[in-house]
């Protein structure tokens, strides 16, 4: 679907069949504007991305209010610019004035499904295949560009949990509001504590009480980033071997480099993880 078919221009002789007719197959969201109205000039744009964005899921119905004041007149039009939800033939939402997209984003949601559903499912599938990169591959680029909506972020961090990335997803889940931490936050943060409470396997404690015996002991630590990447505690294993190199950088013959990139192939290029450490290594070599 392109855009002509979901941003359309309103006026009195396609009122009836764009705002009534058409809210009985999809919710209308209707802009009403003018030239000399500058906050409509910043929130047009925004609306549009939106519709285009949302792929048909609501029709944008833009109105002219200086053009078409009787339409205005007969919806309660005040001030400008105003925006109104119209579904199954009613107005049910909206606001006046610009608004910021966040605030715009949220009703929305709560009249229309998520523009993601499709990609969040692909990437459940993905991920239940056992592909966690593959899955964090589509699912991480679509929280970036969509402004970190709470349902995208809600589902980066289940793969993530998936994936023993138990930081990761911590830290994914910091961006959420104290006023917004529902039931769903608290079933995350809870899984991410038993994942840490199963990934202490008993090498991993043995190696950890052996390098605290002896912290210099660098064969100790290369065995216990082993352990810790066997379990997808990445950081935590990129950060034991940045220990030893820093050290020593040719420890066992270049093992600890050989380890430390086979954790980034491990990881995946393009993940913020791995970029991160491939940037901490380059600056120890170079």
């Amino acid at each position: 679907m392109n855009a002509a078919e979901h941003i359309v221009e309103v006026n009195e002789s396609n009122a009836q069949q764009l705002l009534i007719d058409e809210s009985f197959n999809r919710p209308v969201v209707v802009d009403f504007w003018a030239d000399w109205c500058e906050p409509c000039k910043t929130l047009m744009p925004l609306l549009e991305k939106l519709a285009v964005e949302y792929d048909g899921a609501f029709l944008l119905a833009k109105v002219n209010a200086d053009e078409q004041q009787g339409l205005a007149g007969q919806l309660g039009v005040r001030s400008l610019p105003t925006v109104m939800v119209i579904k199954e033939g009613q107005p049910i939402d909206g606001f006046a004035g610009a608004q910021p997209e966040t605030q715009i984003r949220e009703m929305l949601q709560k009249h229309l499904p998520s523009p993601y559903e499709a990609k969040l499912e692909e990437a459940n599938r993905l991920a239940e295949s056992g592909d966690i990169a593959g899955a964090l591959g589509i699912v991480r680029p679509l929280w970036e560009s969509a402004g970190k909506p709470q349902d995208v972020t809600y589902a980066l961090a289940a793969i993530l949990i998936q994936g023993n990335r138990c930081d990761d997803a911590e830290e994914v889940l910091s961006v959420v509001r104290m006023a917004d931490q529902d039931a769903g936050y608290e079933q995350l943060m809870a899984q991410i504590e038993l994942k840490r409470e199963a990934a202490k396997s008993p090498e991993v404690e043995a190696l950890e009480q052996a390098l605290a015996a002896d912290e210099s002991d660098h064969a100790t630590r290369v065995k216990l980033a082993v352990q810790l990447s066997q379990v997808a505690q990445y950081r935590d294993a990129f950060e034991h071997l940045l220990v030893v190199m820093k050290a020593d950088r040719d420890f066992g013959d270049g093992e600890a480099k050989r380890l430390y990139l086979d954790t980034l192939a491990t990881v995946g290029k393009g993940d913020p993880l791995a970029a991160e450490y491939q940037r901490k290594l380059f600056s120890l070599l170079y």
